[in-house]
């Protein structure tokens, strides 16, 4: 994947990193102590496995700031991720990490068909979430005209995209589901060429949906709060894979129970090594993100490191039955039931030693009590084929599950 002087400057900045983080953030050098390694140890990528994780918790426990590898007086830039837990990740950026994620952010755009002549609307959330300045800063690097118009109010983001011609879509695939749902109840002539969804997992049926309501090319776009935002990866249009930003980044596909790397080509959880981060360097960070990385070269001639889209999170995965299942998994069995709409979610029932997992999938319009029965018969055998495993299926009438105006929330409860 690599050649010759990219990949000597790659693991030169490796070096570099490590060193770094040694010399500047206690909590990164105790970890390192603990596990025996120094940056001696550290020579070029084969050498990551000596270094320890960094999870979620590191960033909790050393909150609001303590793994800062700069002077506080470098910062000029605060972002953060929702806390569930009670405190949000924050991570921190200086003049020249906001250069690099502006950099990585118009790559990646490139890659996906966008050019200087398109408007680009972002309606994914500004503020503390880096979706919306991530994908802003991106665009107008590339001389795109970009409405930065957030999150919510359909329908004006449907008003702007006539009024103002937009020809490019970034959101979340949840909230371009809403809005597809919302133009084909309207007469309104648009110029939407491309969409660049994110910020949740979603599958090849969601992907299709899309592209047939908008009549776009609906492109996936990868990233996260705590690596960098949006641009650490982008599909291009011959959808085969996210092409990884390699100049910012290493990555590696584990086994999300042992932490030992999988087979080469075989799915795990994604953990990546920022290289080039100033404030907030992360080393072998557990993104929970279950992907893999995928050989040969892209049909667009890049032979550059790709990763398979998102498959779901470790963290949200279910265990019904001793069998795994994704939502996303679930998504693409309802998708090949003709009568039934991408809006659904899950529950799961029973107990410890027998769980029962509940899918309430929406129908796209009212059905006799027999014509109903049919189309349940045909979701539950697409569900079983996907699966493996048998569910309990939940028709809900057309409407009645609430539409995201960010992600959507898949799994309302569990055990």
């Amino acid at each position: 994947m690599m050649k010759g002087k990219a990949k000597s400057n790659r693991e030169r900045k490796l070096r570099e990193l490590v060193k770094r983080v040694w010399e500047n953030v206690p909590h990164y050098r105790a970890k390192m102590e603990d596990v025996g390694v120094t940056p001696h140890d550290i020579s070029t990528a084969r050498d990551l496995w000596k270094l320890p994780f960094t999870t979620k918790e590191d960033l909790r426990n050393t909150y609001p700031s303590g793994l800062l590898a700069c002077s506080k007086e470098k910062i000029v830039r605060f972002h953060a991720s929702s806390g569930t837990t009670g405190k949000p990740t924050v991570v921190a950026y200086t003049r020249n990490d906001l250069q690099t994620w502006t950099d990585a952010m118009a790559s990646c755009l490139k890659r996906a068909g966008v050019t200087s002549s398109d408007v680009v609307q972002i309606a994914y959330g500004y503020g503390l979430f880096t979706g919306g300045l991530g994908l802003h800063y991106g665009a107008e690097k590339l001389g795109c005209a970009v409405i930065p118009a957030s999150g919510g109010f359909s329908e004006r983001q449907l008003m702007l995209m006539e009024d103002l011609g937009t020809s490019v879509l970034a959101c979340t695939p949840s909230y371009a589901l809403k809005l597809s749902e919302m133009l084909q109840q309207k007469n309104k002539a648009l110029k939407l060429r491309l969409g660049i969804f994110g910020a949740e997992p979603w599958s090849e049926t969601l992907r299709k949906t899309l592209e047939e309501n908008l009549k776009i090319t609906a492109l996936d776009v990868y990233g996260l709060s705590e690596i960098m935002g949006p641009g650490v990866a982008m599909e291009c249009p011959a959808k085969m894979g996210l092409h990884l930003a390699q100049d910012f980044f290493l990555v590696e596909i584990i086994n999300p129970e042992t932490g030992q790397p999988v087979k080469e080509g075989e799915e795990g959880e994604l953990v990546i090594t920022t290289l080039t981060k100033e404030a907030l360097p992360l080393i072998r960070y557990r993104t929970r993100d279950i992907t893999k990385i995928l050989p040969g070269k892209c049909d667009c001639g890049d032979s550059s490191t790709r990763i398979a889209r998102i498959r779901g999170r470790s963290d949200e995965m279910l265990i019904i039955r001793g069998v795994n299942v994704f939502p996303t998994q679930v998504e693409t069995a309802l998708g090949k039931t003709f009568g039934l709409s991408c809006h659904y979610y899950l529950e799961v029932t029973g107990s410890e030693g027998h769980k029962d997992l509940h899918v309430y999938s929406e129908m796209l319009e009212n059905l006799s009590p027999e014509a109903e029965e049919r189309l349940k018969a045909k979701a539950i055998s697409n569900l079983h084929n996907i699966l493996g495993i048998r569910v309990e299926l939940h028709l809900l009438p057309p409407g009645s599950i609430e539409r995201s105006d960010g992600k959507s929330k898949r799994i309302r409860s569990t055990l």
